[in-house]
């Protein structure tokens, strides 16, 4: 036996307890207590009033202290500076997250930066982020800066289908897009890899990808119904299983790279991560597509476009409402996408931000091979604008 000690990465695959099923949250009290006795409630305005009828009657039945905090607009670190003030006002002993992705960030974030346990409350399925250990800073204008991996999951995870049919149907379609990120990125990044747990963590993200394929249009159509259940889960829970099962070894790749160079464009702020994410995936396969002349990559992405035509995913710049963004713009998104530590590098191949602008703008493109591919940057629109060549092939 060799002496020689090799470390691998820690993982952190899980909550410690996840509960779920219809109306759960009014059952969550007693979980809750368990963990704290003065929670500090995080979430955001509009969150936190609707869910005060619900919640704050339970959490008084088993004699809990309650104080509430919003976290903004933006899991930022200044709203993290003020919830962190929120802590020590209130003496709490408990941070419970309640919200979306970006609320749950922030909460889980403020929970280890004051070594308190966190529970998690989706009030939609745009996002695995209740489940995962990993926060997302963004600037005071929505700007993705960068991300926190945490050490540990949630202590609770709290999934009641109730409150989550309560989004709006558009929540849902974004989770679908975030969710079925996971195939085309882990397979690129990690297909290669013979490590027992990303191997498993690659295969569990085929099957996500084909029970959102197969059961998100029926799902959209019958809210709460079984198919919609198994859709949800597969959006929150089964999507942050495949990071968890993965670690950091698992990576996620372009789409969203793109997504985060889209954020430091202020015309994208009215979209949700996943649509970005999902318009994110077309980039990637585009890239490949252009860069090694992959027809399979084609060949992914004609049926993305179809599944994406059938449950109302953006198909372009211009599905983002980003269809009069100037070349300047383009390019500022694409350079963010390709910063040095940008998961875009992931790829088994450079991409520079010129390639990146050419996948950009052709996310529709009809399959067919070019050695040399000519694009607008302001061909959606209609703009007049200075084209550019993509001249690396």
């Amino acid at each position: 036996m060799s002496n020689t000690s090799i470390a691998l990465p820690a993982l952190s695959v899980a909550p410690a307890r996840v509960i779920r099923g219809q109306g759960i949250l009014s059952e969550a009290g007693a979980e809750m207590a368990r963990l704290g006795r003065r929670p500090l409630m995080v979430g955001g305005d509009r969150t936190l009033a609707v869910i005060q009828p619900h919640l704050i009657p339970v959490l008084k039945s088993h004699k809990l202290q309650i104080k509430q905090a919003s976290y903004g607009a933006d899991c930022s670190e200044s709203s993290l500076t003020a919830l962190q003030q929120s802590v020590q006002a209130h003496q709490a002993d408990l941070i419970i997250g309640i919200g979306g992705g970006k609320a749950l960030d922030a909460a889980k974030l403020l929970a280890y930066q004051c070594d308190l346990p966190i529970v998690t409350v989706p009030t939609s399925a745009a996002t695995c982020a209740a489940w995962t250990a990993l926060s997302n800073v963004y600037s005071e204008q929505g700007a993705f800066l960068y991300d926190v991996p945490l050490p540990k999951c949630p202590d609770l995870l709290v999934l009641d289908y109730d409150l989550i049919a309560t989004a709006p149907r558009r929540t849902l379609v974004a989770g679908i897009g975030d969710a079925i990120a996971k195939w085309y990125e882990a397979s690129v990044s990690s297909g290669h890899s013979h490590q027992s747990l990303i191997v498993a963590a690659v295969q569990q993200a085929r099957v996500l990808r084909d029970i959102l394929l197969q059961r998100s249009v029926t799902a959209l159509d019958h809210p709460g119904g079984e198919d919609w259940r198994s859709v949800v889960d597969a959006a929150v829970l089964l999507a942050g299983v495949i990071g968890g099962l993965g670690g950091a070894q698992c990576r996620t790749v372009a789409a969203h790279a793109v997504h985060n160079g889209l954020t430091h464009l202020l015309a994208s702020h009215g979209q949700l991560h996943g649509e970005k994410v999902a318009y994110g995936i077309l980039v990637q396969l585009r890239l490949e597509e252009l860069v090694q002349g992959n027809q399979l990559a084609a060949t992914a992405r004609q049926q993305l476009l179809k599944f994406y035509s059938e449950i109302g995913l953006p198909q372009s710049l211009h599905d983002l409402g980003l269809s009069t963004i100037t070349v300047s713009d383009l390019q500022h998104a694409a350079e963010v996408a390709c910063s040095e530590k940008s998961d875009i590098h992931h790829l088994p191949f450079p991409v520079e931000p010129t390639q990146l602008m050419a996948a950009m703008v052709s996310t529709t493109a009809p399959f067919k091979e070019k050695s040399t591919e000519f694009v607008t940057a302001g061909s959606e629109s209609g703009e007049s604008t200075q084209p550019f060549k993509l001249n690396t092939l």
